[in-house]
């Protein structure tokens, strides 16, 4: 332990840092820092799930204002969210059969009883080396400290700095990360006041904790602003800040949404020509530079759980062009009994902006794009992007209709299916295009692309009687499960799935697998809303249950 005058604690287990630790250690201090700070979400999840984000500090006041990515949770053992979780998942017999879980129980002990029954923490104690220091919040967060990578960081609420420190010091010699003082002992940690910050080493623990003195992440503009537009608190929190963005493409698959971005190693090569191949194309590096942030929150609410998220729109040229609602006017017009939709808007002249997008994201092969598109045109003697842009109109729902029977579908081919598409556009225009979809795809094909005019949509279905069912359309936006999942004020596209539709069809269908089909058995809908607010863009996902 080492102090400094009014400032926070250091403690370490390995004493002063001489080198970093070598990849065992390294290993180990990754998992101490699961176990800790995020073993919740990696160990957990079921008792992450019925957790209750209380107000009051969050670790996001012990993290500087120049961290780049956070996650945090809370594992508070009481609260009216928790009471309403756990409600919810004993619905499902998988959960109340493998968790025997009380609305008093403390989550932390649970978590941490789970943990020592794998074998990695043998001897450890609760009640004697975690209850007496351990807070309800926790984080992971990657806070860029002016190096090349970001460093990663756990940050734990404590009761008790002084027990804190014994408690780590156990932690570590019982799940193996050495005792104090030894060689190749693992990692480092500060406690700051109510906080343990945990890093590789205790070197960059007190960085992160020194950074924290001169502004704060809890009191940093952006995540303020982000955090708010994810709507009202849950048990879970994300957020990732604008100097994310270089990282994304290494970093939970986020680089699709930006392209292949080159990272900063891709420019240390010797080789000239190299360098400039991996050039990042400039409306590419603009739409990098646009990306302002984005937030979202998990929550439980009337025996839902929801995922809300808000994030910049960084790709405006794009984005304008399915900012409408015929999309959602569309999939409420459905007919009430519709098991399934999606629903989607498109403005005039997106067509040829998504086509100028993934050249511009392409940069020196987007000629490629052109030659390929050149080739279609002549194979097919359809006209790109004009004809996909007639085909689909002003916006489009796919959905599914009550009388799915797998036997009849497998016996008797695609008639079976009761599946739709209602279009927002010219039903002579659209068809001149679906004859010459037919004329490639063959007869068997062709009965099937036959567009009909339905009640201010065109129609093309597989089965007859849907078809019809389309054609008069219906109120499938006044019915319960549809108002309860999709936000239909702010909606601009809509995935719909109600569960106890078509005699609880996912039931019946999954019967021949009794345990899966109980555990089916409780949801009751399924919606993803998604709209755009100016500069931001929205998501809801919302299942609801029985």
């Amino acid at each position: 332990m080492s102090m400094t005058p009014g400032g926070p604690e250091y403690l370490d287990a390995s004493g002063p840092v001489e080198t970093a630790p070598d990849n065992d250690n390294r290993k180990r201090l990754i998992a101490l820092g699961a176990l800790v700070a995020g073993g919740a979400v990696v160990a957990g999840g079921a008792w992450a799930a019925t957790s209750f984000f209380a107000t009051g500090a969050q670790p996001a006041e012990a993290l500087p204002d120049s961290t780049i990515g956070y996650v945090s949770i809370d594992i508070d053992p009481s609260g009216g969210q928790k009471i309403e979780a756990i409600k919810t998942l004993r619905k499902f017999p998988g959960f109340t059969d493998n968790v025997d879980l009380e609305t008093d129980d403390d989550l932390r002990e649970r978590l941490f009883e789970e943990i020592a029954s794998s074998g990695e923490c043998e001897g450890l104690d609760y009640a004697q080396d975690v209850e007496p220091w351990l807070g309800s919040r926790a984080a992971m967060a990657a806070v860029d400290l002016g190096e090349e990578e970001p460093a990663a960081v756990g940050v734990v609420q404590v009761s008790d700095a002084d027990a804190a420190d014994e408690g780590m010091r156990t932690l570590v010699e019982t799940c193996g990360g050495g005792s104090e003082g030894t060689e190749g002992s693992t990692g480092g940690w500060v406690v700051d006041g109510d906080w343990m910050v945990m890093a590789e080493t205790e070197e960059i623990a007190e960085q992160v904790v020194d950074a924290a003195d001169g502004g704060t992440l809890a009191g940093d503009a952006s995540f303020e602003q982000w955090t708010g537009e994810a709507g009202d608190d849950g048990f879970m929190s994300l957020y990732v800040a604008k100097a994310a963005a270089q990282y994304l493409d290494d970093a939970a698959g986020f680089g699709s949404m930006l392209g292949d971005v080159p990272t900063p190693e891709d420019y240390t090569s010797e080789d000239p020509s190299a360098m400039s191949e991996q050039e990042v194309p400039e409306e590419l590096q603009q739409m990098i530079d646009d990306f302002d942030g984005m937030a979202a929150t998990v929550r439980f609410d009337d025996g839902a759980v929801e995922v809300e998220y808000a994030m910049s729109n960084y790709q405006p040229d794009v984005t304008k062009y399915v900012d409408g609602d015929a999309g959602i006017t569309m999939a409420a017009d459905l007919p009430d009994d519709t098991v399934a939709a999606l629903g989607f808007s498109l403005e005039e002249g997106w067509a040829q902006a998504m086509l100028d997008y993934v050249e511009q994201t392409m940069g020196s092969q987007a000629g490629d794009v052109d030659e390929m598109l050149a080739q279609l045109e002549a194979e097919t003697g359809l006209a790109f992007p004009e004809d996909v842009e007639t085909l689909l109109g002003e916006g489009v729902t796919m959905s599914v209709g009550p009388g799915i029977d797998p036997d009849a579908i497998a016996n008797g081919g695609p008639g079976e299916v009761p599946f739709g598409v209602t279009i927002k556009g010219d039903a002579a225009e659209i068809q001149d295009v679906l004859d010459k979809i037919s004329a490639l795809a063959g007869p068997e094909a062709a009965e099937y692309l036959e567009v009909t005019e339905g009640d201010g949509y065109a129609v093309l279905a597989l089965q007859d009687d849907y078809r019809s069912k389309l054609e008069s359309g219906g109120s499938l936006g006044t019915t319960e499960a549809f108002e309860e999942v999709v936000e239909q004020d702010d909606a601009q596209a809509a995935l719909f799935v109600d569960f106890d539709a078509d005699e609880d069809w996912l039931v019946r269908l999954t019967q021949d697998m009794p345990e899966v089909s109980e555990n089916l058995a409780p949801l009751s809908a399924l919606g993803v809303s998604g709209w755009i607010e100016g500069d931001v863009v929205h998501g809801l996902f919302k299942v609801t249950t029985d």
